[in-house]
C-alpha cells in the first residue's frame, strides 16, 4: 500500500479549508500573542485557504503584486489593505 504525504503547509491549508472558524481562532491567537511579523506570515498562510494571495487579492481589490509586498516580512500594510484582506476571507 502506497503512503502519501503532504507538507505540513498543506496540511494546514486544508484543515483551515474545511473549518474556517479554526481560520478565525488561530488569526485571533496570533493577534493576541504574535508581533507584526507574524501577523503577516499567518495572512500569507490563511491566504493558500482562501485560494491564494492572487485570490484573495482579486476579492480585497487590491493589485497581487501589491498584496504579495504587503504580506512579506517587510509589509507594513495600513489598515484599509488589511480589512480588506480580512473581508476577502470571510473575517
Amino acid at each position: 500500500m502506497a503512503k502519501t504525504h503532504r507538507t505540513h503547509e498543506a496540511a494546514t491549508i486544508e484543515m483551515f479549508q474545511r473549518d474556517p472558524e479554526l481560520a478565525a481562532e488561530y488569526l485571533n491567537s496570533v493577534l493576541a500573542d504574535g508581533d507584526e511579523s507574524d501577523l503577516m506570515l499567518a495572512l500569507r498562510s490563511l491566504s493558500g485557504a482562501f485560494g491564494g494571495v492572487q485570490e484573495v487579492a482579486r476579492q480585497a481589490e487590491v493589485n497581487a503584486h501589491t498584496l504579495y509586498r504587503t504580506l512579506s516580512e517587510q509589509g507594513n500594510p495600513e489598515l484599509k489593505t488589511l480589512s480588506s484582506i480580512l473581508r476577502a476571507m470571510g473575517m
